[in-house]
């Protein structure tokens, strides 16, 4: 457990974490394979690799490697059903609109810091319009390193005006936990993301872990309630 810190800034990883973006790569994956005339894959089975991005939904699909000379038009056309088909399905897991709401209340801004490109990210934010607002997001087009460096945790925090171990940093990959860890922030690994079968959630060497979207805020209302930042 994280030691008591001043928190000015929470920040998400997106797919899996703070929005449930499977059910529309299901759509998209299995409109992929019809194209094909493959059979289509179950829904769990894409929705435990979403977080692993394009890549890895391709390899999943036609059961290739990125060398497989098919692999690249695979990607490409992935993409492009993907970009017709953003916020179809998509919404905020369970439990985080209260958290956001909370924020709101106690002025604490929010963001993203993801590795889904900005092609992708800020029209998919731009449709969900979610409220109150989102203040920062770092895609990997912002930075030079994608996580788990933490250089998108750091570009976060300079953005929002905070030092990094001022944030709390949620996420659903080993990826954002390390980013968080070596970024100094406070980190919640999200179980109810999209785990792989052979992860190990508590592995990972998270702060906190939440199996439930409404668990975060708990955890914040007493990371906050710590620091007197309710005013009491």
């Amino acid at each position: 457990m994280a030691q008591s810190k001043d928190i000015r800034a929470v920040l998400f990883d997106l797919d899996g974490t703070l929005l449930d973006t499977a059910p529309d790569f299901v759509v998209v994956v299995n409109r992929l394979l019809a194209e094909y005339d493959r059979p289509p894959l179950p829904a769990e089975t894409i929705r435990r690799s979403v977080s692993n991005g394009a890549r890895a939904l391709v390899c999943l699909a036609f059961d290739i490697d990125p060398e497989h000379t098919d692999f690249e038009p695979l990607r490409v056309r992935l993409l492009e059903i993907y970009s017709e088909h953003l916020a179809v399905h998509t919404a905020l897991f369970p439990g985080l609109q209260e958290v956001l709401d909370q924020l709101s209340e106690w002025s604490i801004p929010w963001g993203i810091a993801t590795n889904k490109p900005a092609a992708y990210t800020l029209p998919l934010m731009e449709q969900l319009d979610l409220k109150p607002a989102c203040e920062c997001i770092i895609c990997p087009d912002h930075v030079a390193e994608r996580k788990p460096h933490p250089e998108s945790l750091l570009l976060a925090a300079k953005n929002l005006g905070c030092e990094p171990e001022h944030i709390v940093y949620i996420g659903d990959h080993l990826r954002d936990i390390e980013c968080g860890k070596q970024a100094g922030a406070v980190t919640i690994a999200a179980a109810y993301g999209y785990i792989e079968d052979d992860d190990d959630v508590d592995a990972w060497g998270a702060d906190y872990r939440v199996d439930h979207g409404s668990e975060i805020l708990g955890i914040l209302k007493d990371l906050v309630e710590a620091q007197s930042l309710l005013g009491r």
